[in-house]
């Protein structure tokens, strides 16, 4: 049996436009291509699925499992949100995959990259797929918490104090360069991460739904910034590198800027919604039924223990790391069309997932050890369910 690559588009549902295939995300931090597996241990004799007794799944409520069509039009269009955000952005679909998984899970993501690789373009492009909100904020040294949620202003009129919102009131908040701003106003954006609110003055203001930041930061460049604590980097789901596209991606972008694309006009691109705000939580309240063996929640905590007593390491996997890492196979799993998770599924998101979450013995990073090499060998120690 041959699986697709976990990050691939997977076979095309009703309404998906045709013909639109994943690039190869190996280099991009999604984990390697999943090939030549054997069949899944929850197949019949036949090779086809079969569903599993129920002593050995994890059900997660009564419906799971069924078939919905809200959720069958919810998944059509979100696959088509990746054709529409590449007509604007050229080589960065695993980017775009990690956001969608996010925002089905209730997630927030960390994006590393070189300026100039479209992260900014990518979440005005996003945001315009899905119809919701955005705003940008540049984090500065100079930044406080109040510009970010919010602050009492005195009104003249009503000789009162009044609440004027700050840019983390929307759905999509692209935190650009978060690591140039001090840990005071960085920490200001745990509550919102966490809680989905904000609280001003003794006031607690909910938070629009969907609601995703998406925080960049530049692996690179150093001088002058204000590198996120370990704690900090574990309220991300996911950290997503975006790489310098391949030659072939880099000459379409050129060529679509002599063509004139102006990355100010979408509309001109052809960007239109394709999904909405009701798709994504049609889309996470099925993520939520899908299926996870017994087996395959012990292999993702097993992975967990194995990263917390690996000799390189100086902090492993979090219980919610464990948490996130079901949480995010579990999305991809839905949004390939399945009704459950695999070991795979957990393979294909470890890097993602966790490996930002990871922090190196000195001698280690002395030593030149990977962070990266050190995870894949706890998921090698750990024997993989059958």
């Amino acid at each position: 049996m041959t699986d697709p690559h976990p990050f691939a588009a997977p076979p095309q549902p009703a309404g998906a436009q045709p013909g639109f295939a994943g690039p190869d995300y190996t280099s991009q931090g999604f984990g390697p291509p999943v090939t030549n597996l054997p069949a899944p241990p929850f197949a019949d004799a036949t090779g086809g699925a079969r569903r599993m007794p129920e002593a050995e799944v994890a059900r997660p409520d009564a419906n799971a499992g069924r078939p919905d069509a809200n959720a069958e039009r919810a998944r059509a269009a979100l696959w088509n949100v990746r054709a529409e955000v590449a007509k604007a952005v050229v080589g960065q679909d695993a980017a775009v995959t990690g956001l969608l998984i996010a925002l089905l899970t209730r997630g927030h993501v960390l994006l590393e990259g070189v300026p100039g690789t479209a992260k900014t373009l990518l979440v005005r492009t996003l945001a315009a797929a899905l119809d919701v909100g955005h705003k940008r904020v540049q984090f500065t040294p100079d930044l406080m918490p109040g510009d970010l949620t919010g602050s009492l202003v005195y009104d003249a009129s009503k000789s009162d104090f009044t609440f004027r919102p700050g840019p983390v009131f929307t759905n999509l908040l692209l935190a650009d360069e978060i690591n140039r701003t001090p840990p005071k106003t960085q920490s200001s954006l745990l509550e919102a991460m966490a809680e989905r609110q904000v609280t001003v003055d003794g006031i607690s203001r909910p938070l629009a739904a969907p609601f995703l930041v998406a925080a960049t930061q530049n692996p690179v460049e150093f001088e002058g910034t204000y590198p996120l604590p370990e704690a900090q980097l574990d309220r991300f789901l996911l950290k997503i590198e975006m790489p310098i596209p391949p030659r072939e991606a880099e000459v379409e972008i050129v060529q679509r800027h002599a063509m004139g694309f102006d990355p100010g006009r979408l509309e001109a691109a052809g960007v239109r919604p394709v999904a909405s705000a009701a798709d994504l939580e049609a889309g996470a309240a099925a993520v939520r039924t899908v299926l996870i063996r017994p087996e395959v929640v012990g292999y993702i905590v097993d992975i967990a223990r194995a990263t917390r007593v690996s000799p390189s390491l100086d902090l492993g996997m979090s219980p919610r790391a464990a948490v996130a890492l079901l949480s995010t196979a579990r999305a991809w799993a839905w949004l390939s069309g399945r009704d459950f998770v695999t070991p795979d599924d957990v393979k294909a998101l470890s890097r993602a997932t966790v490996a930002h979450r990871l922090s190196l013995r000195p001698e280690a990073e002395l030593e030149g050890v990977k962070v990266e090499a050190v995870l894949a060998s706890a998921i090698d120690s750990v024997p993989v369910p059958r």
